[in-house]
């Protein structure tokens, strides 16, 4: 049965209505988020290894203060110690941020003490300046670190985290397998799945570029299998992902608090397709009460 013919009506618009939109920090970008983001979507800002944090901490403040709730990236590899963290912090709350998302991130030589996710967590614990921090999940293997660490790193971050998203994947059969998984582990964090959304296939690879990720070679080669995805004719569709995951996202004991939605900063598309799929939903809902 499809998304359209209601599979999972009932409890489906919960997961859309808390949806994240993550976009990169370009020039352009936060003028789309004016035009084209509803102020009860979250927005994410991700960080590049090449530009650094200061990109992601400005457009987090500037659309915090347009009244947007936005949650930066704060790649642990590119802090430099815990006083650096302790500014980066002040700052974000002066903004108003209350949710920042950790990863390692993708930097190759870390900036200073920081090598991964959990040492940046612990400096961070020490204070707590935010209501919620953000980890992530890996339904499928990293393309350079090994499944028997991601497994573990999840586990020792869970003490020091309120959420986690799960990485991009493709692949809905995976995605349910590890949410079950990290139910099993007794993980008890509230989950947001992770999936591309309607991306252009003409604009993809041009906004690779132009996002930054096209300045690196090592980002390219690790993620050419789900570039081909998200370009291939037929070879993708949000709708078709959400419709195969519809009894892990209704499941409450999967315990999916919502979508965080990959846009390639195409955000105009992005919200056309969550509002024809919420009308939808609200229409298969209302047709099966009636």
């Amino acid at each position: 049965m499809s998304v359209r013919q209601g599979r999972w009506a009932a409890s489906a618009p919960g997961v859309l209505e808390h949806t994240r939109y993550e976009i990169f920090p370009t020039a352009s970008v936060e003028q789309a988020v004016h035009a084209h983001v509803p102020p009860e979507v979250t927005v994410t800002v991700t960080t590049s290894p090449a530009k650094g944090l200061e990109p992601t901490l400005a457009l987090a403040e500037s659309l915090a203060g347009a009244g947007y709730n936005v949650v930066p990236h704060l790649s642990a590899r590119l802090v430099v110690d815990a006083a650096h963290l302790k500014e980066i912090a002040e700052r974000l709350v002066d903004a108003g941020i209350t949710d920042v998302f950790m990863p390692a991130g993708d930097s190759e030589t870390p900036a200073g003490i920081f090598d991964g996710a959990l040492p940046a967590l612990q400096a961070l614990a020490e204070t707590r300046p935010f209501a919620r921090v953000g980890i992530t999940g890996y339904p499928q293997s990293h393309p350079r670190i090994d499944d028997d660490v991601t497994v573990q790193s999840m586990w020792d971050k869970r003490l020091f985290a309120d959420y986690i998203v799960s990485n991009l994947c493709f692949d809905a059969r995976a995605i349910s397998r590890w949410i079950e998984r990290v139910r099993r582990r007794g993980v008890e964090l509230p989950l947001y799945v992770g999936l591309a959304g309607p991306v252009e296939r003409t604009k993809l690879l041009s906004m690779a570029t132009k996002i930054g990720v096209g300045e690196s070679t090592r980002f390219l080669s690790s993620h050419l299998g789900w570039f081909a995805r998200l370009g291939a004719p037929g070879g993708y569709s949000p709708n078709r992902l959400l419709d195969h995951l519809a009894g892990s996202l209704a499941a409450p004991e999967s315990k999916v608090e919502g979508l965080h939605v990959f846009t390639f900063n195409q955000l105009k598309q992005t919200e056309a397709w969550r509002q024809s799929l919420l009308a939808r939903l609200h229409g298969a809902a209302g047709g099966a009460a009636g």
